[in-house]
């Protein structure tokens, strides 16, 4: 190469020209062949594993979630392949499987490459010695030691059961969950470890919890309340200064206030900011702190009152008794009364009633009085009842006791047969008793519901009768997905003869919630075409809950039961089915398909939350 000085420019020989030209071809080449070696490609994934464990990797690993991402080239998906088997390891790790063997290759053999997994879990590993330490919870003075023994056997993850992370992050959960519900809300995991020996297959669980101070309720303080007296809040309040706090004893006042119609919304909470604080400032500190033996917090009810007066209009439709249109008015002061008003119009069921409520009293009466006319059209029989009703309730949603004195004129008639009439005057006592770990949406614990009672004076009462029923539900989680649900109902009614008591006292099986896969009521008596109600009641419901996500859950279940006039024609009748559930914000939500064996029939049902 030389430079022309007459041209200006420079010039290069021949044979160096046919060499740089030769070179550009060579770069040109190598830049077609990476730009088409760096363009997408298009593969699939084949996995080879146990059904969950499948599940698992196609919802987990990179080469499934970049499957059709334009920014793949044969190169990423190399890598993609190249860090299947590790990613794969410590997927199924979180199942318990800690010797799984895993093999990962890439198959271009056909048209489409193909990312093919294979994995052999192995044997799994499985729970060995479990160790839970508690660190604190010395009782103070007077209090009662903390029952570490009932905390140790409700541990949700027990020697013998499968290793999965899952289950492990649970158990911890409501372990410390289960000593934050009373006396130690600011407890903590001071310690937890999973030691996992992949030769022996098993694993060594410690978890250490600390108590932190025991609390005791203080005072009470309101916020909110600007319409009403203070004392509507104080005379429900059933927390009293120096008792052990309890999470339940504020669900509870919380849901006392809420049932006044008095406020639209109710908080009702422990100020633990003082306790805060002082967590705080020693953290701030460096220098741990004596935890106090007893620290008292103040109770905060934050109320938002309700209007005086409200007017609302519902429509809906229930399975047991079609559909439904309501018609709400309340006023919350009728000469200082708070009164509650409606008239509802179903298919099968019409009521229109009134209630006037007085102000709780200091002792925690509730007492209230009113009025109601229901129509009932049910499998041949049409009631229509007149009554007027004194009531006194006292008590808290945690143990509830009632007592009512009942004035009712009652119209029958039953297929073609003439109508009669009677009248009643019962006395009824209710008791019921809730156990539960959540009152809105429980999953754990039991409610109880007695009743006693009946017309036993010859005044206003045609027949005079004696009446009780005892109901029950128990809530028991089998493993932190799943809950067995045991549900049943007894009753007897005992008369010279069942002419004259009002059809509201006798007894009847079938619907929503008593024995799913018949019709609402449809169980009893039969009397002609018709079915009528009986002196007896047996129910029983078993149900195997599946919970797939923390709110949805599926259900398996078998009812039994029926109503009659002697207790040698009280044979059950049967249903099963399977159904979905919801954990909504107002209560379980249940939606059930059933197969009646004697109806020979599929009945679908709907039912919110129980109803007791």
């Amino acid at each position: 190469m030389y430079f022309d000085r007459f041209a200006g420019r420079f010039a290069v020989p021949l044979r160096e020209t046919r060499i740089l030209a030769q070179i550009a071809m060579a770069v040109a080449a190598l830049m077609l062949a990476a730009a088409a070696f760096a363009q997408p490609v298009s593969y699939s994934v084949a996995i080879q594993a146990p059904g969950d464990i499948e599940d698992l990797l196609r919802e987990n690993l990179d080469l499934v979630r970049w499957q059709g991402n334009p920014r793949v080239d044969r190169e990423q998906l190399a890598r993609l392949v190249r860090a299947a088997p590790a990613q794969a390891r410590t997927l199924v790790e979180t199942e318990g499987y800690y010797s799984a063997r895993v093999e990962a290759r890439l198959d271009t053999s056909g048209a489409q490459p193909v990312a093919r997994v294979r994995v052999e879990p192995g044997e799994p590993v499985r729970v060995g010695d479990v160790d839970v330490a508690l660190r604190g919870f010395a009782p103070s003075d007077g209090g009662k030691p903390f029952d570490a023994d009932a905390l140790r056997a409700g541990w949700t993850l027990p020697t013998g059961r499968i290793f999965r992370q899952a289950d492990w992050e649970a158990a911890k959960r409501n372990l410390l969950r289960q000593v934050m519900l009373t006396r130690y809300p600011r407890a903590r995991l001071a310690e937890s470890s999973a030691t996992v020996d992949p030769d022996t297959r098993r694993a060594l669980l410690k978890v250490v919890v600390d108590s932190g101070p025991e609390m005791r309720f203080d005072g009470l303080k309101i916020e909110g309340l600007e319409r009403y007296p203070a004392s509507i809040i104080e005379n429900l309040n059933p927390i009293r200064p120096g008792d052990e706090y309890s999470e339940a004893q504020l669900q509870a006042f919380q849901a006392r206030l809420q049932d006044t119609g008095y406020f639209m919304g109710v908080e009702v909470v422990a100020d633990m900011s003082g306790v805060v604080e002082a967590e705080v400032a020693e953290l701030e500190e460096g220098q741990p702190q004596p935890t106090p033996a007893v620290t008292a917090v103040p109770v905060i009810v934050r109320v938002t009152e309700n209007k005086y007066k409200n007017v609302s209009v519902g429509l809906g439709f229930s399975t047991n008794t079609g559909y439904r249109s309501q018609l709400n008015y309340d006023d919350l002061d009728v000469f200082g009364l708070r009164m509650k008003s409606a008239l509802t119009l179903e298919s099968r069921r019409q009521t229109a009633m009134a209630d006037f409520f007085l102000p709780t009293s200091a002792r925690g009466y509730n007492d209230s009085f009113g009025t109601a006319i229901e129509r009932n059209d049910l499998n041949g029989e049409v009631t229509t009842a007149a009554t007027v009703a004194v009531r006194r309730s006292w008590g808290t949603p945690l143990l509830e006791r009632s007592l009512t004195l009942e004035l009712m004129t009652e119209k029958k008639t039953v297929g073609d047969k003439v109508t009669s009439r009677s009248k009643s005057l019962p006395l009824m006592f209710s008791w019921t008793k809730r156990e539960l770990d959540n009152l809105v949406l429980p999953s754990k614990g039991y409610v109880i519901n007695a009743q006693l009672g009946g017309a036993l004076l010859p005044v206003l009462t045609d027949e005079r009768f004696i009446r009780v029923l005892g109901r029950g539900i128990y809530y028991r989680p089998m493993t932190p997905q799943t809950t067995l649900v045991l549900r049943g109902e007894l009753g007897a009614l005992a008369s010279r003869q069942k002419a004259g008591v009002p059809a509201a006292y006798l007894f009847r099986a079938g619907g929503d919630q008593s024995v799913r896969g018949y019709g609402y009521q449809d169980l009893g008596v039969r009397e002609g075409d018709a079915i009528v109600g009986g002196r007896y009641l047996a129910t029983a419901s078993a149900e195997y809950q599946y919970w797939f996500k923390p709110r949805w859950g599926v259900a398996l279940f078998v009812d039994a039961g029926n109503a009659a006039d002697k207790l040698r024609d009280l044979k059950p009748e049967t249903g099963a089915g399977i159904g979905a559930r919801w954990r909504s914000p107002v209560g379980p939500i249940n939606v059930d398909v059933a197969y009646g064996e004697a109806a020979r029939e599929v009945r679908l049902h709907f039912s919110l939350g129980f109803t007791f």
